[in-house]
């Protein structure tokens, strides 16, 4: 079982920035893929970004040039970089991964999420 935690969510004004983290612990032998994903108000969860093992990235085409999504696999750890934050980012931001853990089985796991409020 791979437990996620993230930090770094808040509140920031149109055009800021912020810094997700999400660390990665518990017992499995790698993970795979990891990502963030997010969900504003009445709406559905949507993938923002992921990136494997190899740093192969993958973006929404709404974040594309403003966000980077990348990983220290030796901290078990993603971040992703929020830059020219728009209202419409708001959202409650969710980090997952993908990992293999015994006996060689592919699981999925969910942080518990951390609220980013983009708002003057």
């Amino acid at each position: 079982q791979v437990q996620l935690v993230e930090s770094g969510g808040g509140l920031v004004q149109p055009g800021g920035s912020l810094r997700l983290s999400c660390v990665a612990s518990g017992s499995f032998f790698s993970i795979n893929a990891m990502g963030w994903y997010r969900q504003a108000p009445g709406k559905q969860r949507e993938l923002v970004a992921t990136i494997t093992s190899g740093g192969s990235t993958n973006y929404a085409d709404s974040v594309k040039g403003r966000f980077t999504i990348s990983r220290d696999n030796a901290k078990n750890t993603v971040y992703l970089q929020m830059n020219s934050l728009k209202p419409e980012d708001t959202a409650v931001y969710y980090c997952n991964a993908e990992y293999t853990a015994w006996p060689r089985i592919t699981f999925t796991s969910w942080g518990q999420g951390t609220q980013v409020t983009v708002s003057s």
